[in-house]
């Protein structure tokens, strides 16, 4: 029996079993290809990549074992080398090779938003976060041709981090510290592009500041939270609020996805089926109609 599941730790909120499996029913994979959430932690992923066999055709990757399973690789595809963070392994014969399709996603998603207003090529940006996604939101801005970026976070060292990446991808960025409230707000309200890696809550204050000062992204600024559950964060909410543009994390799950399944498949999935999954599979409710405008493109 074939298999694939998504992996970290906790992850029983995954939307992947919904997307993979529409994916496989929209190509005719066999039911009995099976897609199994697996909850693994930094310390069970080595005897678990171990344990492998030829009837595993794939992982999808999730915090916070997207750094700690570049070394348990055979081969690390370009992209995930330079990003430090691979989202992807794909089993062939036995040899692991690990990929990154957050990029891709991350991409994707923008993309989608803007065009949707019609929008110029984008030129700042401003990454909340300084780890493994926000590695990848540097290699997504790089391939959207943004060259002044600017990286809000605690810390900027360590090994993964946005310091690392922005060396390997010929990417310069200004540093600014999270805690000193005002640099982070001029920032956000000059830049084209947020792309907020934070997890679910972090960003809550700044959601307040964009709120109680009245802060006022750019004209059609493009805010992409990476968090989709929540769907509409605080961070959406006042982004909205204020006139910008949400380019939404379920639509960056939605394409990663789609580059996953092909990877894994060799064969490319049927985007609307998956889309149409996904949002039967949301909570009753969850996706406001103004989201849904945005989304379809209205």
């Amino acid at each position: 029996m074939s298999w694939a599941a998504v992996i970290g730790s906790p992850i029983e909120h995954s939307l992947s079993p919904v997307l993979h499996r529409a994916a496989w029913d929209s190509l005719e994979i066999p039911q009995s290809w099976v897609y199994r959430r697996v909850e693994v932690t930094e310390d069970d992923l080595p005897p678990f990549m171990s344990g492998l066999d030829a009837t595993c055709v794939g992982l999808s990757v999730t915090m916070p074992c997207k750094q700690a399973i570049i070394p348990l690789c055979d081969a690390v595809d370009p992209l995930a080398g330079a990003v430090g963070a691979v989202n992807t392994v794909i089993n062939a014969g036995g040899l692991l090779t690990g990929f990154n399709t957050d990029v891709h996603g991350m991409v994707a998603a923008i993309r989608q938003a803007r065009s949707h207003v019609g929008l110029p090529a984008p030129r700042s940006a401003v990454v909340l976060g300084a780890r493994a996604s926000a590695s990848s939101a540097l290699a997504a801005l790089g391939t959207l041709g943004v060259t002044d970026i600017q990286v809000a976070a605690r810390r900027f060292g360590g090994p993964g981090s946005v310091v690392m990446a922005a060396t390997k991808l010929g990417l310069g960025i200004e540093h600014i510290l999270w805690t000193r409230d005002d640099d982070v707000d001029a920032a956000i309200c000059q830049a084209d592009i947020v792309i907020s890696t934070m997890p679910a809550g972090v960003t809550d204050d700044l959601a307040s500041r964009i709120m109680s000062k009245g802060l006022v992204p750019q004209a059609n600024a493009t805010l992409l939270d990476i968090v989709y559950s929540p769907l509409d964060t605080p961070l959406v909410q006042a982004w909205r609020h204020s006139g910008g543009v949400i380019a939404h994390g379920l639509d960056m799950l939605l394409h990663q996805a789609a580059l996953q399944v092909q990877l894994m498949t060799g064969r490319e999935p049927d985007l609307s089926v998956m889309e149409r999954a996904l949002r039967e599979a949301l909570p009753s409710g969850a996706e406001n109609s103004s989201a849904r405008q945005q989304r379809a493109g209205l």
